[in-house]
């Protein structure tokens, strides 16, 4: 059962119009009513018809399910095909209803919200409050090891007092997050007659059901293999009705098949993932175009503290030496060198758990390792393993993911390998076992397999909470063994604190103490990029902060 506090394993830049918002419903503010979006287009209708969108990607989908998954891959089919009760308005740059009329704290602990009247699944029964409530609570009693229920820390209870009414009550008073937090993949609501209440339903009962709400409904699916999606006649959510009736979704083996089917015209979108290479080189091909959008993905090192180097379960545990390890570790890496010679700048360096130009940001791992300026440094590395005792080489088992995160990580991580092998005057202070383990098992395996290993972020909503709860919060969806109680009441403060300067306090103070202890070792931020034939439109409208790429904003000529 989880803890009555905000534990979120909450997964793009941070976006002003999003915390305006949040902050705007605290002390029973209320979040703006009325119907979805009048676009892409106007009416139900007027689905577009102007051919089918190909699509493909590399990217895997772990769970179909929405209490199974918490991963990129996954969520983006979701997205398409499920609602949530307030969604990213690509148009404002904001929270606003999809599934809701309205929500407001009509208590300092109780967040209300409203249905729309008028909410059908595409079958044309009605979505009430007991789907809302039954999406919510199963997430959190199935607390699945791969899926967002850390998310959801903060409710107590749900209820569902009539049809169209949900009352969540919450631990934490003044929730600054809750409403994104609806947003987010713990907020994906699925049809209480097709889902298990209790269990991850296979995607073979989900397709079978035949039940969905988003702006899409699955026509066909093979899993990590096609799947094909077609409008869904009673969506009328914030996204409004797709601009094309008819997506194909491709999955493909790697980058370089990617790139010759965009190139060769077969698909008419690539989205995730191209390597640096190819991204210059297409920039330069007139059939096509390459889209970018704002970033907020960050590239971590995590760290098991039970299994790393002097870890809580290895035969020589040390909490003091496996604190060095890390230390040393974080004083040897080269971001720059990284982000040049493996992405070609696509990515930059990052010295924090929060990307740049979020609230509170800072760099403390520049100004506590290295040179002091970004670059690495050996002698003070050499100097905490001795200090603390430690023979070198240190052995250090290192896993990275080559689809998930893309074809360059090979790249990224042998070049991270040398950084940490770096030999000076004969003396080497680590040597790295590097592997690679395709998306399906690693996602698993990285829960009590791996000693140290590649993470991606994609951030479920545009706020520095999202960067720190769910990595460093009790119940954190790493399963790292790290756990600082200071931490933990500064996460607490900074979520329900409406002052932003104060909350930036606690929010720095917070960096400050992980730097410190080291549980992940943050290397680059980056930008969403995709790759689009020249007659196809709207992957600009959509490549924003809210890393939800709608299908439904496509279109070609």
């Amino acid at each position: 059962m989880l803890k009555k506090f905000r534990v979120t394993t909450r997964k793009v830049l941070g976006s002003v119009a999003v915390l305006a918002f949040s902050l705007a419903l605290v002390g029973c503010g209320e979040t703006p009513s009325g119907g979805g979006s009048d676009s892409p287009s106007e009416t139900a209708s007027d689905a577009g018809d102007n051919g089918v969108i190909k699509v493909a990607t590399i990217d895997k989908l772990y769970s179909l399910d929405p209490a199974g998954s918490y991963d990129n891959g996954s969520f983006q089919v979701q997205i398409q095909v499920f609602p949530m009760l307030f969604n990213y308005d690509h148009e404002s740059k904001s929270i606003a209803p999809d599934l809701a009329e309205s929500g407001e704290y009509t208590a300092p602990d109780e967040y209300t919200v409203k249905l729309k009247a008028d909410a059908k699944w595409s079958d044309g029964s009605p979505i009430t409050s007991e789907d809302v409530k039954f999406s919510y609570d199963r997430v959190i009693k199935i607390n699945d090891e791969s899926g967002p229920a850390s998310l959801l820390g903060n409710i107590v209870e749900t209820t569902a007092p009539d049809a169209t009414t949900v009352v969540f009550k919450l631990a934490n008073q003044n929730d600054q997050v809750f409403p994104s937090i609806l947003g987010s993949p713990a907020g994906v609501i699925v049809p209480k007659a097709t889902f298990k209440e209790d269990a991850i339903t296979d995607p073979d009962t989900i397709v079978a059901g035949g039940v969905f709400g988003g702006q899409y409904t699955l026509k066909t699916f093979k899993m990590n293999e096609f799947i094909e999606f077609e409008a869904n006649p009673n969506y009328t959510g914030v996204w409004g009705t797709p601009k094309t009736a008819q997506i194909q979704l491709q999955y493909l083996a790697d980058a370089s098949n990617l790139r010759l089917s965009i190139e060769n015209g077969d698909v008419d979108v690539a989205f995730r993932t191209l390597t640096p290479t190819d991204i210059a080189d297409l920039r330069n091909n007139p059939d096509v175009k390459v889209v970018q959008g704002p970033g907020g993905e960050e590239r971590y090192i995590v760290f098991n503290l039970e299994l790393q180097p002097f870890g809580e379960k290895t035969s020589t545990p040390d909490s003091n030496k496996a604190l060095a390890v890390r230390q040393a570790a974080a004083h040897l890496i080269d971001r720059v060198q990284i982000a040049d010679s493996v992405y070609k700048n696509t990515y930059t360096p990052v010295y924090s758990p929060v990307t740049d130009g979020l609230l509170g940001a800072t760099a403390p791992y520049k100004e506590l390792y290295g040179d002091g300026q970004g670059g690495p440094d050996f002698a003070k590395a050499k100097k905490v393993l001795e200090d603390a005792e430690i023979e070198y080489p240190v052995e250090l088992q290192l896993q990275y993911n080559p689809d998930h995160y893309g074809a360059s990580s090979a790249d990224e991580y042998a070049l991270i390998k040398n950084q940490l092998e770096a030999e000076v005057d004969g003396a080497k202070l680590f040597s790295v076992e590097l592997q690679g383990t395709e998306w399906v098992t690693y996602n698993k395996a990285r829960l009590d397999s791996y000693p140290a290993y590649q993470l991606g972020w994609y951030p479920d909503y545009p706020d520095a909470d999202n960067y720190v709860s769910p990595f460093f919060g009790p119940n954190n969806f790493l399963h790292s063994g790290y756990a600082n109680e200071e931490v933990n009441k500064l996460i607490i403060n900074q979520q329900t604190e409406a002052d932003s300067t104060k909350r930036a306090d606690f929010l720095t103070q917070i960096q400050d103490i992980v730097a410190k202890d080291v549980p992940t070792l943050p290397l680059l931020q980056g930008d969403q990029i995709a790759v689009v034939r020249a007659n196809v439109s709207g992957a600009d409208q959509t490549l924003d902060p809210s890393f939800k790429f709608t299908y439904g904003y496509l279109s070609k000529s």
